[in-house]
């Protein structure tokens, strides 16, 4: 049973995971960390090739060489979204070997990884540290896991393998071009998917690195994105993943006429609060709705003849064309969302990968995500505090992942365009179902019935005062769009039992989520 300690949000988290001690939320800014960075074992080049040829047969001898053992940790990176083919294979492959009681820690999880729910079930798998999309999320929300799901964005993953609270006993990389030597690079070959930055802190920090690839080249593989000093082994597949996958039906510009002014009212804000100028930046998310904001964007830069200095990715076709355009100088890229952002990468000078490292660590000497004048980011849920929750859904059920969601609220500017309901379920609430990001970091929620803005932030009411905007306030847009839906949500059906814990940035636990019935 799980002794609950009430964080400084108001929500009670448990105090251990997984037997895991672990520290509540103590709020924004508040804590900080001590000691000293965690360290793999220190290696010998007399332990390997001398050639440099680090080529094994197959994932299943790349595992006993590495020396998998019951209760390991084993990483992977999710570059191929839903096209990732190899964690499947390497879970496979421990079963083959016997091997019981694995801890998952991949960065993200999609519905291609589904077939691992055999390996839930039988033992081989223990439980997953990482965010979840889909059969995998439903599975943990209906308490068939036996241990308890942890929960974190892309810059707090990079935060608790550097910090020593994750270790990772092996790592398996996905590569789509590397050599025997273990150099790797992910924005060539045939299942060319971009960037690895994800799999960054894996190579740098666990025991044993495994770099899997189906585009094997003679060293030097050029560029390196991973490099092959920290690795122990490579291995050749006929196919490691599907590059058209990595879309996943997700990076598509919205056809929905709601979502389309949400997108503009969002774009027009920017441009009336004075946001939108010479030298300024932005990132915006890969769903319908924020490419919608990305393309009219464009436009009114266009226009107005506004140059960016840099756009931070996740990339994809209309921040190229953007950069190819001459309407940015870079494309700081954490995440490659479709081909074009593969291409991209590849070919031109301005389009740099980045990594959780340099983007959103918040453990280190600074990062990129303060430094962002405007992000517009997606959400499941708001409520009148402008808290936001991005995993569950009003029901409770654990279907998303955080991605670099809570990283990117640290930006000067954080907008969240949103529809004001979904399926007749209101969309802002008195009180999101989990928390994911406090509302003293979220400054401005657009729907298609008006603009909220955060009380907070009294400058931006003040430069959008007498606009066309439909400004509006929070409280008066929730009461409309419960009189639309027929009434307040009911509140989901929940056990008692703790499923999954939500970190925040600094590695202390913000909320957790409970069983489904």
């Amino acid at each position: 049973m799980h002794e609950l300690k009430k964080n400084a949000a108001g929500r009670l988290v448990p105090s251990v995971i997984n037997g895991v001690e672990q520290g509540p939320y103590q709020g924004v800014g508040v804590h900080r960390p001590t000691g000293r960075k965690a360290a793999p074992p220190i290696a010998s080049c007399a332990d390997y090739p001398a050639d440099g040829n680090k080529v094994v047969a197959n994932l299943a001898f790349a595992l006993q060489t590495c020396g998998l053992r019951d209760g390991m940790t084993i990483s992977s990176h999710h570059h191929f979204r839903n096209g990732d083919l190899v964690a499947n294979a390497v879970f496979d492959a421990a079963a083959e070997l016997g091997v019981k009681d694995l801890h998952w820690f991949p960065s993200a999880s999609f519905p291609c990884h589904a077939p691992l729910i055999k390996h839930l079930d039988d033992g081989v798998i223990h439980h997953i540290e990482g965010s979840m999309n889909g059969p995998l999320g439903d599975y943990c929300s209906s308490g068939k896991m036996r241990g308890t799901a942890v929960l974190r964005s892309h810059g707090g993953r990079y935060q608790a393998v550097q910090d020593g609270e994750v270790h990772i006993d092996i790592a398996v990389i996905a590569a789509p071009t590397a050599d025997p030597f273990g150099n790797a690079t992910g924005d060539r070959g045939p299942s060319a998917c971009g960037l690895l930055g994800f799999a960054l802190a894996d190579s740098q920090y666990a025991d044993r690195v495994i770099v899997v690839t189906d585009n094997l080249v003679p060293f030097p593989c050029i560029p390196w994105q991973i490099h092959g000093n920290y690795v122990d082994c490579v291995v050749a597949m006929d196919k490691i993943g599907d590059p058209e996958k990595i879309v996943s039906g997700t990076t598509r510009i919205t056809r929905s006429p709601d979502r389309l002014l949400i997108a503009e009212y969002a774009a027009r804000f920017v441009q009336e609060a004075g946001l939108m100028r010479n030298g300024f930046s932005f990132q915006a998310g890969a769903g319908g709705t924020s490419l919608a904001f990305s393309d009219f964007l464009a436009g009114m830069m266009r226009e107005r003849n506004v140059k960016a200095r840099f756009i931070r990715g996740g990339s994809n076709q209309y921040l190229v064309e953007m950069l190819e355009e001459g309407l940015t100088d870079y494309i700081l890229d954490g995440q490659t969302f479709d081909l074009e952002g593969v291409r991209s990468m590849r070919d031109n000078p301005g389009h740099v990968n980045t990594s959780p490292f340099t983007s959103y660590n918040y453990h280190g000497k600074g990062n990129f995500a303060s430094m962002v004048d405007v992000v517009v980011l997606g959400a499941t849920e708001v409520d009148t505090g402008f808290n936001a929750n991005v995993v569950t859904h009003s029901d409770g059920r654990l279907l998303h992942g955080i991605g670099g969601w809570q990283n990117c609220l640290f930006s000067k500017c954080t907008i969240l365009p949103i529809p004001s309901f979904r399926d007749r379920i209101p969309v802002i609430v008195d009180r999101v179902t989990t928390l994911c990001g406090p509302g003293e970091l979220i400054d401005v929620v657009v729907t298609e019935r008006g603009i909220a803005i955060n009380p907070l932030r009294t400058d931006l009411i003040e430069v959008v005062k007498g606009s066309s905007l439909p400004i509006v306030d929070i409280h008066d847009l929730k009461a409309e769009v419960e009189e639309i839906c027929g009434g307040k949500p009911a509140p989901p059906d929940l056990g008692d039992k703790i499923i999954a814990a939500i970190k925040w940035v600094d590695g202390t636990v913000i909320d957790c989520v409970k069983q489904v019935p």
